[in-house]
């Protein structure tokens, strides 16, 4: 297993995890063998009668997972090992201790890099829509500002919405994170829980229309280099960790309201 993750991890950290978009991966890969641990999954719990059964995925992924390696398809190599990774854990600590571990290990399905098209997929609404917010808002405020689908014109400025802004990078990381907090706290309500996830995707995007506003705002004021510069990064960093702080509050303000999500922490 060491001899297939080791030469991944550092494609990852190389390639995905040096970018904004896979920022996430390493807290993710740490909190979610973390998890598992907490969990105190049992390595010794597999009875070995499920080999025949698991040899089917491990035919399919270690194919796929060479192609991936081979052609630098990152995202279908980190699958497949993903996939590996499934059928030792299952061949070691048994079926039933997946199923008691069912959420790390759907967490970490989140090291897993989307490929490039389902991101162009995913964005181009979000794109789209993003512009239109964020014209709209500075619009009446009196900005010389105009939008032809996803390009701005402000002044003598032109900018490109694109994937980063549209909020696909932070809607992955925080989906992730957030799932690791709600999970933590709590976990014993689920119905609760769910309502969180569902408020997590209108908070990314909301910060992100906040983040192309504010650009939008520098590169009137200050110009292009400085909106385009170190403060591009900077603004992402803060307003994901304001995006985090979102979901605190919102977690804090509705148990308050409605008095839900009292639950224990995991043990």
């Amino acid at each position: 297993m060491l001899l297939l993750a080791v030469p991944t991890i550092v494609s990852l950290g190389h390639q995905t995890w040096s970018t904004e978009a896979g920022a996430h991966g390493p807290i993710v890969l740490a909190t979610g063998l973390w998890l598992l641990s907490h969990n105190r999954i049992d390595l010794t719990a597999g009875r070995r009668q499920h080999g025949l059964a698991l040899l089917a995925p491990l035919i399919l992924a270690l194919p796929l997972y060479a192609f991936g390696r081979a052609y630098d398809f990152i995202s279908l190599e980190v699958g497949a090992l993903y996939l590996v990774f499934l059928v030792a854990l299952a061949q070691m600590a048994g079926v039933a201790e997946l199923r008691r571990n069912l959420f790390p290990l759907f967490y970490l399905a989140f090291v897993i890099p989307p490929p490039g098209w389902v991101i162009t997929y995913i964005t181009a609404p979000l794109q789209t829509f993003v512009s239109y917010v964020a014209v709209s808002a500075l619009q009446p405020l009196g900005y010389p500002i105009a939008r032809s689908g996803v390009s701005l014109t402000i002044a003598q400025y032109q900018l490109l919405v694109e994937d980063a802004c549209a909020g696909m990078n932070s809607i992955t990381g925080l989906v992730a994170i957030s799932l690791f907090y709600i999970y933590m706290i709590h976990r014993a309500s689920w119905r609760y829980a769910l309502l969180l996830v569902a408020l997590i995707i209108p908070v990314a995007v909301f910060v992100n229309i906040l983040r192309v506003i504010a650009l939008i705002l520098l590169t009137y004021y200050y110009g292009d280099a400085v909106a385009q510069g170190f403060m591009h990064v900077t603004t992402g960093l803060v307003l994901f960790v304001f995006a985090i702080g979102a979901i605190f509050v919102i977690d804090r303000a509705l148990q308050k309201l409605f008095g839900a999500g009292r639950t224990e922490q995991a043990a």
